[in-house]
């Protein structure tokens, strides 16, 4: 498959399986590392989480999550519940993350690169014929969770990219509007 077929039939799937072997998540790690990234500071960082690390996390980020939002009791661990079952819907979860520099230019460059290198990786997930999808949400925010993956608190999680074999069919593709998120400045030339 080249890449403009790669780029256009690529899709996130939601659930996934099987077991990924630690040479197979190394190389798509490597792919990611060919982002570009202006001044090549390399800013990013790979933290894999598999096997009963994410049912830990889960519980974590469970735990943190109901008492933000008050929860007790049984209402508690139903919360734990649903926030451990998201994190094992995926064999393999790599937190890709990176650092936040002082300069606020160099920042930007390096989270903009970092997002790239997210990309990278999914296609090549997908070139390997395995599943894959861009995850967020509050919990890439947490400094607990920092830490738990041995993050600074500065560092800044861009996605968590759930790998596997695919569970499920790939969703159908949307329309992409082109013309409409395209402004032109060009000069005419003379004549």
């Amino acid at each position: 498959m080249d890449v403009i077929e790669a780029i256009r039939t690529r899709r996130s799937i939601g659930r996934l399986q099987g077991e990924i072997a630690p040479e197979v998540i190394r190389e798509l790690v490597e792919l990611a590392t060919w982002a570009p990234n202006h001044r090549l500071t390399q800013p990013w960082r790979f933290t894999v989480v598999a096997g009963d690390e994410r049912e830990r996390l889960g519980r974590l980020w469970g735990a943190i999550a109901a008492a933000a939002q008050g929860f007790e009791g049984e209402e508690r661990e139903e919360s734990i519940r649903r926030d451990v079952t998201k994190l094992l819907r995926a064999p393999v979860l790599i937190f890709v993350s990176t650092r936040t520099d002082p300069d606020p230019v160099v920042a930007e460059e390096d989270l903009a690169a970092t997002a790239a290198a997210v990309q990278n990786l999914l296609l090549g997930a997908y070139a390997r014929g395995l599943g894959a999808a861009w995850r967020t949400g509050r919990i890439v925010h947490d400094s607990t969770v920092k830490e738990f993956l041995g993050l600074a608190p500065t560092d800044r999680i861009v996605a968590i990219v759930n790998v596997g074999e695919p569970a499920m069919e790939a969703p159908a593709p949307h329309e992409r509007e082109v013309d409409g998120v395209i402004r032109w400045h060009r000069s005419q030339a003379p004549g």
